[in-house]
């Protein structure tokens, strides 16, 4: 198998295509920044505003150079506009797992089931392309709005790491950790997703 940080992965659903984030995304992820500001009250980085979120998007690429993470941008298929995005990160090819996050979209995307085909693309390319055995989500432990999203498209609930990174506000936040194994992929989760 080619470099999986060389690829140039595209995923997609009737309704959405998620692709690699390029630069020239930087324009439409700044319109959020701008007018969506709070989307990023719970994140680890700040991305709300022009500065925050060129910082966001220049990190990203960086990090795919660096083989840390793989940053998608998400896109509605029916508009062609983009509406957010979403990444693997630490990932251990070696070891079998990853993590997936950094996930946000616009505030008209939301609670259309646009995580849910996008979580489906992620975790059926994890599972069944690159053949991984755990995929691994984390959130600010009072972030309910993500805990909910996790949840519903199967996940389990591992556990909170107690004052584990710190926050926006110069404090401390609790990570809750949760999982989808591949036995779970195969025996549920990818029936109530797909």
């Amino acid at each position: 198998m080619n470099n999986f940080f060389t690829r140039n992965i595209v995923l997609e659903t009737d309704d959405v295509m998620l692709r690699p984030l390029e630069l020239s995304d930087l324009e439409a992820y700044i319109a959020f920044a701008e007018t969506e500001p709070e989307t990023w009250i719970y994140s680890l980085v700040a991305a709300h505003g022009k500065e925050n979120m060129t910082a966001y998007v220049n990190q990203a690429l960086k990090d795919r150079e660096q083989e840390k993470s793989y940053s998608f941008t998400v896109i509605d298929k029916s508009t062609g506009r983009i509406i957010g995005s979403t990444r693997f990160y630490d990932i251990n090819l070696a070891f079998g797992y990853t993590q997936l996050g950094y996930t946000w979209y616009g505030k008209a995307y939301r609670g259309t089931g646009v995580n849910r085909q996008c979580k489906f693309l992620l975790l059926q390319f994890a599972f069944e392309d690159l053949g991984l055995e755990r995929v691994e989500f984390r959130a600010d432990a009072s972030n309910a709005r993500s805990i909910a999203a996790m949840k519903k498209i199967g996940c389990t609930v591992e556990g909170i790491m107690r004052s584990h990174m710190p926050n926006q506000n110069g404090g401390r936040r609790d990570s809750i950790v949760l999982s989808i194994l591949k036995d779970e992929w195969e025996s549920t989760v990818r029936t109530m997703l797909g």
